[in-house]
This record gives C-alpha cells, structure tokens and sequence, in this order.
C-alpha cells in the first residue's frame, strides 16, 4: 500500500512538472554531445597527459592500490550534495535560475567529455570501461540532479508568483518545508549512489581491465 501510495506521488510529480522535466532532460543531453565533442579540441600533448594519468589509475586498480572505498563515498557524498545544495540554494534566491540551467548543462559536459575521451583513447574497451565507470552510480545521479533542477526552479518560479501575484498568495511554510524535505530525500539517494560507486564500480572495472 505504501509503495502504491509513493509511486502515485513520483507519477504525479513527474506528470505535473513533464514540460519541465523534458526541458531539462534536453539541456542536460546537449551537455553530454558538447562535452564529448569538447575532446577533439584537446592537444595531442593533453590527450597524452591526461591518458597518462588515466592508465596509472587503471594499473593502480587492478593492483587494489586506489583510494580506499570509504574515501571515495564519502568524496562522493561531498560533491554531489553540495552541487544539489546549490541547486537549492539558487532556487531559494529566484534570480539563480539561469545558473540552475547551467550546472544540470555542465554535469551533461563532464560525462559527456569523460565517456569521449575513454572512447577516443581506447575503442571498444573504453566503450566497455564508460559503461561500467559511469552508468551504475550515475543511473541514480542524474535522474536526482534533474528532478532537483526542476523542483529548484519550480520553488523559485513559486517564490515569484508570490511575490508580484497577490492572487497566487499561499501560506509560505509548508512549500518550504516540502522543498526541505525534496533535499533531504535526494541526499538519501545519492548515499545509495555513493555506495555504488565506492564498494561496487571498482569492483566491476576490475573485473573488465583483468580481461
């Protein structure tokens, strides 16, 4: 009954803010082809660098030498809250939204860039090490970076609406508190994603560079 209960509040989430989510969604996917396009602008002399540094870690890996698992959940956890706690943070201001806009169109760049470069630098087998270092924890990631984006964005656009539309005028509190609550629940999930990207991810990249 309960799962019943919170599936039918995702859906109507989801179908209340579709434009929105499809918008973002859009943005964060131009994000993704610019930052693997970005790849080719590099020098060979970067590229060489930087797959230098990327086969040191990979030999690390497959000797167990790389930062210990809790380090790297907890290195996680740091990073990805706080680039949602901005998020919140820009939607609690209204004039954050087009910065809003930005960081969900960077996180596409960063991904973007990264799966191109293994690509580019190894084949078929980077294709393969993309999937495996990325798709697992970010299977998470993304869908709580997107729907952070559009509940920021919507408080913000609220915030307006009750600003200069009196006849919009709600109670303030229990919006904010929902948005509270929003950032709490994202923060559980990226938990979940940190621990796959500590305990599990390597694990699996091993698993491919030992073939």
């Amino acid at each position: 009954m309960k799962k019943r209960i919170k599936s039918n509040i995702i859906h109507k989430h989801i179908q209340t803010h579709s434009s929105m989510y499809i918008f973002h969604t859009v943005l964060f996917i131009m994000g993704v082809v610019f930052g693997a396009i970005l790849v080719n602008s590099l020098s060979v002399t970067q590229k060489d660098d930087l797959f230098y540094i990327l086969n040191e870690f990979f030999n690390q890996l497959k000797q167990k030498e790389t930062i210990q698992p809790k380090d790297v959940f907890w290195h996680s956890i740091g990073y990805n809250s706080k680039y949602i706690g901005l998020m919140w943070i820009l939607g609690i201001s209204m004039i954050g939204l087009p910065l809003i806009l930005i960081l969900i169109f960077l996180k596409g760049v960063v991904i973007g860039f990264t799966v191109g470069f293994f690509v580019q630098q190894m084949g078929l087998k980077g294709v393969f090490l993309a999937i495996i270092s990325i798709l697992p924890q970010n299977f998470i990631i993304i869908p709580v970076f997107l729907s952070m984006a559009v509940v920021s964005v919507h408080f913000s656009v609220q915030m307006i609406k009750k600003l200069f539309i009196r006849s919009t005028f709600q109670p303030f509190t229990p919006v904010f508190i929902e948005y509270g609550l929003f950032f709490g629940i994202a923060i559980l999930l990226l938990c979940v994603a940190a621990i796959i990207e500590a305990y599990i991810t390597p694990i699996m990249m091993r698993g491919i560079l030992n073939i």
